[in-house]
């Protein structure tokens, strides 16, 4: 079953430790990579396995009004920005969230766990953001999963130093 918290809610250890083996470890980052300064302001969904495991989770979160999508990548702002999502150009498109740091733990890849998370952030992101859209920087290899589950690139590729090749992605909510 998908749990799903915040805003308001930290991960916990299990939680970040699923987000930091999928996504940063593999590229050789240090541990404290997979942790985000707004983390807190997040949505965040997840699903445990039955030895209470966190195996697959993933967040979104509002992007604010004042701001195009850019940022680091990275924690802190020291990080190589990603670019601006173009459809936020048009007021029409807000309040829009942005799907960041899915991931699932290779040994429970292909069971449908990742559909079910970005689903629940989905749903969530409507009810808790009053969301319009749906945006994500999706790396090559996950393109055809969102594709799968009603997103579209909305962008040419781009490299995101130190991870690789992206797309950049949208979705109506």
């Amino acid at each position: 079953m998908v749990q799903a918290k915040g805003p308001g809610w930290l991960p916990n250890e299990a939680y970040y430790q699923c987000r930091f083996a999928v996504l940063r470890q593999p590229l050789g980052f240090a541990r404290g990579a997979e942790i985000l300064a707004d983390d807190v302001d997040a949505l965040h969904a997840y699903v445990e396995d039955e030895h209470e495991t966190i195996v697959c989770v993933g967040r979104a979160h509002l992007i604010g009004d004042d701001s195009d999508g850019s940022q680091s990548d990275f924690p802190g702002a020291s990080g190589p920005k990603t670019p601006a999502f173009s459809p936020l150009s048009e007021d029409k498109n807000r309040p829009a969230i942005q799907i960041r740091q899915m991931g699932t733990l290779q040994s429970s890849r292909r069971m449908g766990l990742a559909a079910k998370v970005l689903h629940t952030l989905e749903e969530k992101a409507k009810e808790v953001f009053s969301a319009k859209i749906g945006l994500l920087q999706a790396r090559e290899e996950a393109i055809q999963f969102y594709e799968s589950a009603g997103w579209t690139i909305i962008d040419q590729s781009y490299s995101i130093p130190n991870v690789g090749p992206h797309r950049s992605m949208m979705k109506v909510l």
